[in-house]
């Protein structure tokens, strides 16, 4: 919850999923991959996972047109990126919550 009040008091209300395909699952794209992901400001997680797709970033933005940007200028030319997928978060359901002791 703190993530999500964060991210609209800076104005950003657009939360996006997207999904990487890599054209090579060797060490030095994926490592080139992730330093080149921890440089966008804007991923705010992202994961490697296991089997098809590869990547999953969690990205905001403030409006449809500045997401547009960031995948045309940014995320279309992370290093080993075959293809991107997305999808548009509707609403957060969970969030946030502390893990089961």
């Amino acid at each position: 919850m703190r993530e999500q009040m964060a991210a609209h008091a800076l104005g950003l209300n657009l939360a996006s999923l997207v999904f990487a395909i890599v054209y090579a699952a060797d060490h030095d794209t994926s490592e080139a991959l992730e330093d080149a992901v921890a440089t966008v400001p804007h991923i705010i997680q992202a994961q490697r996972l296991l089997g098809d797709p590869d990547r999953l970033l969690h990205v905001v933005a403030a409006e449809l047109a500045a997401l547009q940007g960031l995948y045309d200028d940014h995320l279309t030319t992370l290093p080993g990126v075959q293809r991107l997928s997305s999808t548009l978060v509707m609403k957060n359901v969970v969030q946030d919550r502390p893990l089961p002791l």
